[in-house]
């Protein structure tokens, strides 16, 4: 879901914390060396501004005071460098106390990123509405990217319509789409989980029903969560479909198979492949019962 907001004013310092978890890892460690090298520049130049404060440092040479000020912002120390007054070591003191809180601020930071909880659902491309027994039946298909187990897995799905009250406001309401089973306890492999299309679905009704979501700009919504057992801890999922991204009469293209020991193979290649098997005229949703 994109969501575009106006009129909000977000100074750049609330909530960092959910913004630094919520960024991706590539633009974390470019602020991070950002910050590093702009606070070294910063204390560059104090050292710089007062010649004679740092031994072995150049009067006014910035370079020098730069590689200085890494030195004790990281606590190396050489020892060719060293602050000689007391305006050096007032300098020293702060940037020390900069450095020992930037480092464990990073450092905690970066491990709760590490540490997070992230779970690795893949869900297929499209949806598929196909007849199982005579009935019609929404279906999805998930599948554990990493293969281990996830116990106690429960998956929610809805439909987000836009419609109007007679007082001409438009609301978004969410209409639960109830599933044949919404619970698995061991979910490793794969998982087909369906909706089926009665008088209480919003999709009874065939094609109509289809233009009537569409005209309510409607959208299916996935929400998954379960237990990681490798990690030990709770994990969630979501996707989103819109309804060009649901095909009628249509069914998944196997990718599961089982050999003879009892080891079973998924093949990811045809994950998102779906197999027409007729005409969307032939699927109406009239004969549920």
């Amino acid at each position: 879901m994109t969501v575009v907001t106006h009129g909000q004013y977000v100074s750049f310092f609330e909530d960092v914390y959910h913004k630094v978890l919520a960024m991706p890892w590539w633009r974390f460690f470019l602020y991070v060396a950002a910050a590093w090298v702009g606070i070294n520049v910063l204390f560059a130049a104090l050292y710089a501004a007062a010649p004679g404060s740092v031994a072995g440092v150049r009067p006014g040479d910035l370079e020098d005071a730069f590689y200085f000020s890494v030195q004790t912002f990281a606590t190396i120390g050489y020892g060719a460098m060293s602050p000689a007054s007391r305006f050096g070591h007032a300098v020293v003191v702060v940037e020390a106390l900069v450095g020992t809180l930037g480092v464990a601020l990073v450092t905690g930071v970066t491990f709760a990123k590490f540490a997070r909880p992230t779970a690795r659902v893949l869900f297929s491309a499209k949806a598929v509405v196909t007849l199982r027994d005579g009935v019609p039946f929404l279906v999805f298909r998930l599948a554990n990217w990493r293969g281990n187990m996830v116990v106690e897995g429960h998956l929610r799905a809805l439909v987000l319509l836009l419609s109007e009250t007679r007082e001409g406001e438009a609301v978004r309401i969410p209409v639960e789409l109830p599933l044949v089973r919404d619970r698995t306890a061991l979910f490793a492999l794969t998982w087909i989980p369906m909706h089926r299309i009665d008088r209480a679905s919003p999709f009874w009704g065939g094609a109509d029903a289809l233009e009537k979501l569409k005209a309510q700009r409607a959208e299916i919504y996935l929400s998954f969560s379960g237990f990681d057992e490798t990690s030990g801890q709770q994990i969630h999922a979501r996707h989103a479909y819109k309804l060009d991204d649901v095909v009628y009469n249509a069914r998944y293209a196997d990718v599961l198979s089982m050999s003879d020991d009892g080891t079973r193979t998924i093949d990811y290649s045809a994950f998102h492949d779906v197999e027409i098997l007729g005409t969307p005229e032939e699927i109406t949703g009239e004969g549920s019962p």
